[in-house]
């Protein structure tokens, strides 16, 4: 099997979470809008629910691959501009985490019916989130992804692939055990 076509496959993978993660983002909106209108009924719980789940599983695990797969590539380059868009990839993913912590409260109080929360509070924090987010993706989308897919096309991602989905598939049984 030829390196190059695995690399390919590792990062559509990384495309489509991005595009799953902006499709996240957009259920989140709709929620916000779901509660205001209507309350937190089932169908509103298990929406929060399932976004929830997304962001604290998948999106962080997407992290977690660049940071292990992707970023640690370009931070040895010798173009400075590469360097600075992947420290400030990096940071993104601190930023991007502190914005789901002061998110994350309100879904988990709202797949409980709990509504404590202030939905306005809820949706300028995710106007916040959502904004990082679309920046953080066209930086990697522009940048980084095409330089790391020249830096890693002479290598066998076969194995970052591997350790991608081990590492998905372990999480998942965590997250079944305490179900």
């Amino acid at each position: 099997m030829c390196a190059a076509p695995v690399s390919i496959a590792v990062f559509e993978f990384l495309d489509n979470t991005h595009q799953e993660i902006q499709s996240q983002i957009k259920l989140l909106h709709a929620l916000v809008d779901a509660i205001e209108n209507e309350g937190l009924n089932q169908a509103n719980r298990a929406r929060a629910r399932r976004v929830l789940d997304y962001f604290n599983g998948e999106a962080r695990q997407h992290h977690l691959d660049e940071e292990k797969h992707i970023f640690p590539a370009l931070l040895v380059s010798q173009d400075a501009e590469i360097v600075q868009a992947t420290e400030h990839l990096i940071q993104d993913h601190g930023w991007l985490e502190e914005n789901w912590i002061q998110i994350a409260p309100s879904l988990e109080a709202a797949t409980g019916g709990n509504l404590w929360f202030d939905t306005a509070e809820l949706r300028h924090a995710l106007d916040v989130f959502e904004a990082l987010y679309l920046d953080h993706i066209l930086l990697e989308e522009s940048i980084a992804y095409p330089e790391a897919k020249k830096r890693l096309a002479a290598l066998d991602t076969a194995g970052m692939g591997r350790e991608m989905a081990k590492r998905r598939a372990l999480k998942h049984n965590e997250v079944r055990s305490r179900t």
